[in-house]
């Protein structure tokens, strides 16, 4: 139909209607269609822009944990390098100080005068401090390394127990203290030298911060496992620091419990927590601020222990070291002149080797029969006091009383000496300690019978 057809104007009103708003719609259409693909552009856009972000970013995360990476084995190799340093130069850091409270113990035998001995007092104890950090320094060194793991066996405690009443029991007296145990005959698997160290730690620690009263040592079976418990009347441990107590450096707010005593050195508890950390026990405390502490080692039972506590001195020992022959195995001239004085003082008779040769020919040349051997571990051009002390007993063909006394805290150390049937005492050596050892070894050997010769001369100690 032509438009000259349509006559009825409302129906072209409706026929133009209609037209217009197909055409608005075809054009609402095109802005729709294009309106879609600017946003789609733009999405885009942002999707390049947030992935390029994002792949800077994961670039970034890479090359920082690649330097952590680095850091973290600089660190470790630092650390390694640390331990084995302290390792290496603990021998050279103890020696010195070794030397030194020989030459004190010495001195003070020599001072006539309550001035000269209190004098001489104050130094030994400026002394033993020293040793003590430094001991625990070197102690934290190798436990944070893993340079000291344990040696499990079967441990009985009551002789621990019984060891540390008689160490610390004069201390304790000292100070007006009663210093007690109750111990049941019962045994753990565990390390006995990491456990006597934990308790001695604890007791030591508990005696130092009691002012009245006394402390308690208990052993005790609870359902399968052992209790044992160091229990004070001293200051007690405020609730706030309990948590802290074990970190280094870190020393209870309360001061020392009797005048003239010295504060710790914060590093006993610390000590406490890594050796029962590497042994795997459990440790509790509970603590009230002017009541005490008790501090509590969880260990697993093992059996009822069979060995004697003793510890009591053998008969004959009363002779003391009046007369005794020593032979000292040592390269360091200021430990020589130091032991060199004390054995005067002590009455004792003594030949100095500072190498394995020099001690075999006082054996072969001289014809001189020791009733003790003193030997220092690590002597000149790598040689070893371990194996002075197996080229001796080959030569004389008998067991000789032997002190290996040495810097070296090492476990191979301590199994040679073990098995060369030795005691050890770590430098710096307490001149009381090394008396009171040397005089058990010598009274001991002497009531076994090992008498020398009539003529003196030495089973195998032949003239080459």
């Amino acid at each position: 139909m032509s438009l000259d057809a349509i006559t009825d104007i409302d129906r072209l009103k409706r026929i133009n209607n209609a037209l217009v708003n197909r055409v608005e719609r075809a054009m609402d259409q095109s802005q729709n269609a294009f309106s879609l693909f600017q946003t789609a552009i733009y999405l885009e856009g942002q999707v390049r822009r947030r992935t390029d972000e994002l792949s800077a970013t994961l670039r970034t995360l890479e090359r920082s944990n690649f330097e952590l990476a680095a850091q973290k084995e600089i660190s470790e190799n630092a650390n390694s390098l640390k331990t084995r340093f302290l390792a290496a130069a603990s021998h050279d850091l103890l020696q010195p100080l070794h030397a030194a409270l020989l030459t004190l113990s010495a001195l003070s035998e020599l001072q006539a005068s309550d001035k000269g001995r209190l004098l001489v007092a104050q130094v030994e104890r400026s002394l033993d401090t020293m040793n003590e950090l430094l001991r625990s320094l070197l102690d934290i060194s190798r436990l944070d390394a893993g340079a000291m793991a344990p040696v499990f066996g079967p441990v009985a405690l009551a002789p621990i127990v019984e060891s540390l009443l008689a160490d610390l029991r004069p201390v304790a007296e000292a100070k007006g203290l009663r210093l007690r145990a109750r111990i049941e005959p019962v045994r753990t698997w565990s390390d006995r030298t990491m456990v006597r160290r934990i308790l001695l730690n604890l007791v030591a620690n508990a005696v130092r911060y009691t002012s009245r009263g006394g402390v308690l040592i208990a052993v005790r079976e609870r359902n399968g496992r052992i209790a044992i418990d160091v229990t004070d009347t001293g200051c007690g441990i405020p609730v706030e620091e309990q948590g802290r107590i074990f970190d280094e450096f870190h020393r209870v707010s309360a001061p020392a419990a009797s005048a003239g005593e010295t504060a710790g050195l914060g590093l006993g508890l610390s000590i406490v927590r890594r050796l029962v950390d590497s042994l795997g026990h459990g440790l509790e405390l509970t603590s009230a601020v002017g009541r005490g502490s008790r501090f509590r080692l969880w260990v697993d039972c093992l059996a009822a222990a069979a060995e004697p506590a003793g510890g009591g001195a053998p008969a004959g020992e009363s002779q003391g070291l009046a007369g005794a022959r020593v032979l000292l195995i040592e390269n360091d001239p200021a430990v020589v002149d130091a032991m060199a004085a004390l054995m005067t003082l002590w009455g004792c008779a003594m030949r100095v080797a500072s190498t394995i040769d020099a001690a075999e020919s006082v054996i072969r040349t001289e014809n001189w029969a020791p009733d003790l051997i003193i030997a220092d571990q690590h002597l000149d051009h790598g040689e070893l006091g371990t194996n002075a002390l197996i080229r001796l007993q080959e030569i004389t063909g008998r067991q000789i009383p032997a002190i290996l006394a040495t810097a070296d805290p090492g476990e191979p150390t301590a199994l040679l000496a073990a098995a060369l049937d030795v005691q050890v005492l770590h430098k710096p050596v307490k001149p009381a300690q090394l008396r009171a050892l040397a005089t058990h070894l010598i009274a001991v050997d002497r009531s076994n019978g090992e008498a020398k010769q009539p003529s003196g001369r030495l089973n195998g100690a032949q003239d080459r």
